[in-house]
């Protein structure tokens, strides 16, 4: 218990008298407030030292602007994609026959164009403001990005003949869509014309295509496309569009003379199979560009984390 000394005073009019020096000590309740004033001395004491806040090195500093510019190119990479996909769909606007919009192959664009897109914005905003929950969104992005294309990696491995069945579907309803899609028209002719086939197992696949049957009225009628044709430019300098017309009701060594009678499915699993390693080596190394850019934003984020945790 503390003591304290007090003066006691007298009635005015009364003579001064000295109490004894028992009766002048009055016993005071203890109160912390002496122990707060011994803290703050201790804190104010000159002799003590306290650590400095941490800087960021020049490594740091340089990793930061790096992840921003890094993340800014894959930024005008999906912003590239989304503006192909967007004007894909612009300039087939309104799609023709009816074709619904999840069916359209520039939806495809689209879609990588928006994810690319807003997860390289949240890495670039996260890098150059300092912000840890942007961070965290980016790295838990390029994270889910990374094990998706584990995923399919070996999902293909694992279903290649499935695959193969699916690709000849795909093929097939190409081939029946000809006419309505552009982007379609596009990808079929492209096929048939490098890998020099005709059809899915034959040039007698046309036959399905409402408007190359036999039966179907137009020009178009029992033809097929000029891609198919062994010399689509018939020894000039413009494209004869008509080098297929009639060629389904040819026999089979009159058409071989004019077309490629070969399908396409079994052209393209083996051209699949011949760049199996360039696939392969493709998405390894974008694996390895998402890997880099989750590393300078982890270190980063962990910069930014011990000057927080100090402040």
């Amino acid at each position: 218990m503390a003591l304290s000394r007090v003066r006691l005073f007298q009635p005015p009019g009364e003579g001064t008298r000295l109490l004894p020096q028992a009766s002048r000590l009055v016993e005071l309740p203890y109160s912390s407030f002496d122990d707060d004033e011994d803290d703050d001395m201790a804190e104010q004491d000159p002799g003590i030292c306290y650590p400095d806040a941490p800087k960021l090195s020049p490594f740091s500093h340089c990793v930061r602007y790096l992840a921003f510019l890094w993340n800014l190119l894959f930024l005008l990479l999906g912003l590239l994609t989304l503006a192909v996909g967007v004007w894909g769909l612009l300039a087939k606007s309104p799609l023709p026959g009816g074709v619904p919009l999840s069916s359209d192959p520039m939806l495809l664009f689209v879609l990588a164009g928006l994810g690319a897109s807003a997860v390289s914005l949240a890495g670039c905003l996260g890098a150059l403001r300092a912000s840890p929950c942007l961070l965290r969104f980016f790295l838990g992005a390029v994270l889910a990005f990374g094990g998706l294309e584990v995923l399919g990696g070996l999902l293909l491995l694992l279903a290649r003949r499935r695959l193969q069945d699916e690709l000849q579907d795909l093929l097939l309803l190409c081939l029946l869509r000809y006419q309505e899609d552009p982007d379609l028209q596009f990808l079929v002719d492209e096929v048939q014309r490098s890998l020099q086939c005709c059809g899915l197992e034959s040039y007698r696949d046309w036959e399905s295509n409402p408007y190359f049957n036999c039966s179907a009225p137009g020009v178009q009628a029992c033809g097929v496309p000029a891609s198919c044709c062994q010399d689509p430019l018939e020894n000039g300098s413009v494209p004869n569009i008509q080098c297929g017309f009639g060629v389904l009701g040819l026999g089979a060594a009159a058409a071989g003379a004019v077309v490629h009678t070969g399908g396409c499915g079994a052209a393209l699993a083996a051209w699949l199979r011949g760049q199996a390693g360039a696939i392969a080596t493709g998405a390894t190394v974008l694996l390895l560009l998402e890997a880099v850019g989750a590393i300078m934003a982890l270190k980063v984020l962990r910069d930014i984390t011990a000057v927080r945790v100090w402040e």
